[in-house]
Order: C-alpha cells, then structure tokens, then sequence
C-alpha cells in the first residue's frame, strides 16, 4: 500500500500575527485549526468572508465556546467606584491593573455617587460624610509624611527623589485606611470575549445598579469601534459585535443568591463564636459538606468553620435540601456556580480590612467568595496611626461615616456600603492547594507589602505550619515585625 506521505521542509517555523480586530483573529484561529491553510492563507479567508455567519454557526449553533478564547480585547473602566472595581476583577482567567493606592493620590476626583441614592437628605449625608473621609485622608497623609521623615531620615545612599516618593507611599499605605468604598478608581483589563462574556453575564446581575449599568456600556462598546486606536490612520471596526451580543444579565444567578439568603435567614442560625482566629484553616473532607457549607457562607455573615461543623452533623436529606434550593432553575448547560467549587485541599477564612481583601483578591489560582459588606466586624486601626498620635485624626472620621451609613441604611442599605472605608473589616474565603497557599504566603508577606496583607499572609504560613510542620517549614514567609520602611 503506497503513501503520498514525504517530509516537507520548514524554512519558517514560528509565525507572529499582529494585533487583530478580536473577533477576526477568534475566527482566523478557528478556521486555522479546522483547516490544512497556513494561517496565512486563514487570515486572508477571513478578510474575505463573514466572520457573523461563522460565529453564529459555530459558537452559537454548535457551542464551541473555546472560539471565543482566541480573541481577546483591552478594556478600560475609568471613574468606576472601587465597589464596582471589585466586582470587575473578580474573574478568575483575568488580566489587568487597578489605580494603585500607594502611588496615587485619591483625593482629586470626588466621590461615586451610587445610583440607589434617591433621597436628597441621604444624598446630602453621603456627600458631607465622604467629602469629610477624604479631607481627612489628605491631612492624615501629609502629617504621616512629616512623621515617617523624622522617624526614617534618608539614608546617605538614598537619592532625594527616591526617598521622597518612599516616604509618601509609606504614608499612603497609613492614609489608605481612610478611602472609602465610593472613591473612584480606574482599570485596565485584558480578556479573551468568553471571559468578557462571563464578565459582562455577572455584571448584569449584580445587586448594585452603577455595577449593572457598567454591563450594558460594556455590551454596547462590544458593538461599536473602538475608542482608542494605535493608528488613527486605519479604520477601525468593532471589537466583538457577534461573540459577546447574548451576554445578558445571569437572572439565574441573581435568583439562586436570593434563594439562598432566604433559606438561610428562615433556616439556620449559627452561634456567635468570638476565639476563632482571623485567618482560620479549615480542611473539609466530604465535598458535600463543603460545597452546602460554601452556599450558606455566601449567604450569610457566619464564619466558615461554625457552618461547616454544623452542616457536617446534618442529615443527608438536609444537605441536599440546599443544593436543590441553590440549582431550582438551572438550565443544562449553566455552569455550576462558583460555590459548587470543591475538593481544595486549603480553605482560609480570613477577617481583614477591606483594603487587604482589596490586594489579596488578586490571586487567581484559588476559589474566593466574599461575605456581605457589615460593620458588624468593626474596624481595623494601623498601629502607625497610634505611634504618629494620629488617632484623634483617624478614629472621628471612621465614626462619622458609620453614623451615615446608619443612615442610609434605613432607606438603600446597597448604598450605604459605599461609604464603607477601607479600615472596615470583612470576612472572605480562600480555596487553594498548597502550592498557591506558599505562594501568596512567601510572597504577600514581604518587606515591600503592605501590613494589613503581610499580616494575612504569615498567618496562613502559621496556620499550615500548625497543622502540618513538615509542609509548614517549606514555607519561607517573612514575619510582619520584620520592616524595612525605605524599601517598596
């Protein structure tokens, strides 16, 4: 039996296509692949051809979403809260960058005025209360400045130029504590159309409305050119009209988190247990404990170890009680939601300011969810405060914006949380292997990290190292005493 099978010479064997409207290179990438073309020859097809016929035969007929994985496209958010932010990020195959406290000033741009905030008295206290947060963010940073050069005087070796912006972010990372939820905040993300698509599904269900009128921008950016372009010269076309136009609102999910809270506030109450640790491991063994034990945390302010104790004592019949309360309405091809997400071999739940939430929700390689935000945690007040005689500075305007939240809450508590400052505790939760648990350990607990993060992230060493010494010691963590102020 004879082949026409013989070896062809390669003269080129690594080819770069340059940047490519996001849905053209979705479809020159697809083709290629269902194809013997050179993408070279793919790429001129599809200058040719529709690339809407294809994507609505393929990804939409056929549901090859992995189509939608081979464009990807630069999006900016700016003057978004950093509650909006924060929903933003959370997208696990996510690539992007927040404004950056420690090295800008957020004082010069007002305060997000959330969208829930109808009456004009609430409207007047949100307006007073923030305005009062940010004038004592920027004397609280100028007197930590003064206080941190007396304290720190610059090193022989140190130029004056990089002493100063040292300084100054160290004295950011103090005043931080001070912003609030309602500041605005930029970012800049880069994400394949599914992940956009996903982003914008969740946006759309969100509890707050600046968030679900941030979706529909960005569905109606997918349909129009660009704003921004390397060269103006060339004309421009829409980045994802086809891929991303049935990115609607995930209804689904938004009534399944409904479900729950009400579940929850009819069925179960937890007792108040206050000698838990603020970063506590637990290590769930049956996935259907941990996953009923997840469900409930979302929807509820309990820590996750009196949850998961409780629900492992349960009935069988119990626990699938809750998962069918969590799926009523699911269709066969929704993905799970995230809190079905089992089986890691690490669970954190962590109590920390919200600006340390704010940094370790950058971590992509483990599960988180994030409770409610409460004040019924308190605040968090940095020792640098204390020892600059700060305090008189700091503690009144923390306890002015909670006497305003309190009333706000009366009528839109969503708005409220928008004058939650960053000193406000929260509680969120961590699922990791050990790898990623070493990781965010070694790494959030260095020198140039900021306190209320490298506090965390010790903790979670010492949490292992409790319950597993061996794998503990592998950990090579930096204690939160060790300083070394001048370094960032």
């Amino acid at each position: 039996m004879s082949s026409d099978f013989e070896p062809q010479p390669t003269s080129r064997r690594v080819v770069v296509v340059a940047p490519t409207p996001p849905e053209k290179s979705a479809y020159a990438l697809a083709r290629y692949s269902r194809s013997a073309d050179s993408v070279v020859d793919s790429l001129d097809w599809v200058r040719s051809h529709s690339s809407e016929k294809f994507l609505d035969s393929f990804y939409f007929q056929y549901g090859h979403a992995s189509i939608a994985d081979l464009g990807h496209c630069i999006f900016c958010f700016e003057g978004v809260s950093e509650l909006a932010a924060i929903e933003i990020e959370d997208e696990q195959l996510w690539d992007g960058q927040a404004k950056s406290t420690r090295y800008q000033d957020f004082s010069k741009a007002g305060a997000i005025v959330p969208p829930e905030l109808v009456s004009p008295v609430d409207r007047a206290a949100y307006e007073a209360a923030s305005r009062s947060l940010i004038e004592s963010y920027l004397s609280l940073h100028a007197k930590l400045k003064d206080y941190l050069a007396q304290k720190h005087p610059r090193p022989d070796s140190m130029k004056q130029g990089g002493y100063r912006r040292t300084i100054a972010a160290r004295a950011f990372d103090g005043a931080r504590y001070l912003l609030f939820l309602g500041v605005p905040t930029n970012i800049g993300q880069v994400t394949s159309i599914r992940t956009l698509e996903k982003q914008m599904s969740r946006l759309g269900a969100s509890d707050y409305a600046e968030i679900r009128d941030i979706a529909k921008e960005m569905h109606g950016a997918c349909a129009a050119p660009p704003t921004c372009v390397w060269d103006p010269s060339q004309a421009s076309e829409p980045i994802a009209p086809t891929l991303a136009k049935y990115a609607d609102p995930d209804e689904t999910a938004r009534a399944s988190r409904e479900r729950m809270r009400r579940w929850a506030a009819e069925n179960v109450s937890f007792p108040v247990t206050a000698d838990l640790p603020d970063v506590d491991l637990i290590r769930p063994t049956d996935p259907l404990d941990e996953i009923v034990a997840t469900l409930i945390y979302s929807a509820t302010g309990s820590p996750f170890r009196v949850i998961h104790d409780e629900v492992s004592a349960w009935s069988r019949a119990r626990k699938l009680e809750v998962v069918e309360v969590a799926l009523e309405g699911r269709e066969r091809r929704d993905e799970f939601a995230r809190s079905f997400r089992s089986g890691y071999g690490y669970v954190f739940d962590v109590v920390a300011d919200i600006g340390a939430y704010r940094d370790m929700h950058r971590h992509r390689r483990c599960q988180q969810y994030l409770q409610a935000y409460t004040d019924a945690l308190g605040y968090e007040t940095p020792e640098l405060i204390g020892e600059a005689g700060l305090s008189s500075d700091y503690t009144p305007a923390i306890e002015a914006a909670s006497a305003a939240r309190a009333q706000i809450a009366k009528t839109s508590v969503g708005a409220s949380h928008y004058l939650m400052p960053f000193a406000t505790r929260c509680r969120s939760l961590y699922k990791m292997d050990f790898a990623e648990a070493e990781y965010i350990a070694r790494v959030r607990s260095g020198v140039k990290g900021h306190i209320s993060y490298r506090r965390v992230a010790w903790e979670m060493k010492q949490r292992i190292e409790e319950l597993e010494p061996e794998l503990g010691r592998l950990i090579e963590a930096t204690p939160p005493e060790v300083e070394d102020p001048l370094t960032r």
